[in-house]
């Protein structure tokens, strides 16, 4: 699989409807909103991910993820929940240094099995600047991985995990020795089902 041109990922996200969740908050339902941020690089498209920091009864604690969190009741919209958590953990203005490119169909949160009653609105940018990253207590290590092994199935692996006194299997990526599975594989999934598309 060839390198993911930031061009092609504008072209495959340019039918995208232009949510930035406003509707969503109106039926009073519990939403989080993330940051799946992009940036050209010379030989392909990265993405940012962090590794949440461990936190006794987090459901996340310790996964790698994109930047995000829960909707505050001063959020006007999920959009800006995204905007905001994303300066709360990595200290990125992404008002100020990144392009919208779409919101991707938000999707249920699952931890240990269950789904939470929450749904997670991811918003898809591109950086347009260079900008420093500066994390705060939640965040551990962030790192920019290559969109083009990831959808290539070069990096695919599986996530072992135990649930309801049984092994199971994931399907994950091996990211720089990082597992990335859950939630945030899912996102990255449908992203890549999107530049699949366009490219057929």
């Amino acid at each position: 699989m060839p390198p993911i041109s930031i061009e092609s990922i504008r072209r495959a996200l340019s039918a995208l409807d232009a949510d930035d969740g406003t509707s969503a908050l109106k039926d009073g339902g519990r939403y989080a909103a993330v940051a799946t941020v992009l940036r050209p690089a010379p030989h392909d498209t990265e993405v940012l991910l962090i590794r949440r920091a461990e936190h006794a009864g987090d459901p996340w604690s310790g996964h790698m993820a994109f930047p995000g969190g829960r909707h505050d009741p001063g959020d006007t919209t999920l959009l800006s929940t995204a905007l905001r958590e994303t300066h709360e953990e990595v200290g990125l203005d992404l008002a100020a240094a990144a392009h919208l490119l779409g919101a991707l169909p938000r999707i249920p949160a699952v931890a240990r099995g269950k789904r939470l009653g929450l749904a997670i609105a991811p918003f898809v940018f591109e950086l347009e600047r260079d900008a420093e990253l500066r994390t705060n207590h939640e965040v551990s290590e962030t790192l920019w991985a290559p969109l083009g092994p990831l959808l290539s199935g070069e990096r695919d692996i599986q996530h072992a995990y135990e649930w309801q006194g049984q092994r199971v299997y994931l399907p994950a990526f091996d990211v720089d020795g990082h597992t990335v599975w859950g939630l945030t594989y899912q996102m990255l999934q449908v992203l890549f089902d999107r530049i699949r598309t366009a490219r057929d």
